[in-house]
């Protein structure tokens, strides 16, 4: 008896196609801002009271700074794009340098100068050793408003340089062994430094992690 034809097997039905998946755009280039920032401005890009921010100065999309800088004081702050490099730069645990140059009321001892070397007892706790030493009077751009000065009080110029990011640590390491700070001005963070670069202005730099 012949066999009954085979039915042939029927195509699978086709799946109905889902939203395709947008390809995700390749990440940013890392960048690097070195800026110099005036006194009385605040280390962010917005302000709901109308204070001077990073926007008056920086357009430049995507950036954040790595760390602060108070608004009272002034020098160099890193602006980056970059997740991996800005915590190198602000996490205290790699302990990156950062120098200061220091107007201080009153004329520094080397006793006030070694207390500062060997560390000194804030309210939060012993500071690291800092280098501290005696500074000539650096060639700085006017401070606006200018620093109020007492006639009767001698000043003097350190530079400091530590190795944490405390709350306004210098101006209370400086209290603290009696050298009131009239002006704070960071000029250099691990490599990099202020070097050539004007008040109110920023330039990028190759981004190393």
């Amino acid at each position: 008896m012949p066999l009954p034809p085979r039915s042939k097997p029927r195509p699978a039905a086709a799946k109905p196609a889902g939203p395709r998946r947008q390809a995700k755009a390749p990440p940013a280039a890392p960048r690097l801002l070195l800026f110099n920032k005036p006194f009385d401005v605040l280390t962010q890009f917005s302000d709901g009271e109308g204070r001077a921010t990073l926007k008056d100065f920086i357009d430049v999309p995507g950036v954040y700074p790595a760390g602060r800088l108070d608004r009272d004081s002034e020098g160099l702050l890193l602006l980056t794009n970059d997740g991996q490099l800005q915590a190198r730069i602000a996490d205290p645990r790699h302990k990156l340098p950062k120098t200061y140059w220091v107007q201080v009321e009153g004329e520094p001892t080397e006793e006030q100068l070694q207390r500062l070397r060997e560390g000194v007892q804030l309210n939060d706790g012993m500071t690291l050793p800092a280098q501290a030493r005696h500074l000539e009077e650096p060639q700085l751009w006017p401070r606006n408003p200018p620093v109020r000065f007492r006639k009767s009080v001698p000043t003097a110029w350190l530079e400091l340089v530590i190795k944490e990011g405390r709350n306004r640590q210098v101006r209370r390491m400086t209290a603290a062994v009696g050298l009131p700070t009239l002006r704070l001005v960071r000029v250099r963070i691990g490599d990099w430094s202020l070097d050539g670069l004007d008040q109110g202005c920023w330039r990028e730099v190759p981004a190393r992690r």
